[in-house]
């Protein structure tokens, strides 16, 4: 059985990480992508847009994790 309490704050830290990841990447790419190829810009935002599901599902799999 996982614990509820478990799992209120792996949805709390897990909300948190998102939202600060979104906010980070997107100034990293606002000032370092201003003056690139559209192309560098796309995948620049792809990688970026895609990469945070690796410590989400960490995440996630904490929070399931049985005692």
């Amino acid at each position: 059985m996982v614990s509820p309490l478990r799992r209120f704050i792996g949805m709390i830290f897990l909300v948190t990480f998102v939202v600060i990841y979104v906010f980070v990447a997107m100034v990293i790419g606002d000032l370092t992508m201003a003056d690139q190829h559209w192309s560098i810009k796309l995948i620049f935002f792809a990688v970026a847009g895609l990469i945070w599901v690796i410590p989400a599902g960490l995440i996630i799999s904490w929070t399931y994790k049985k005692r």
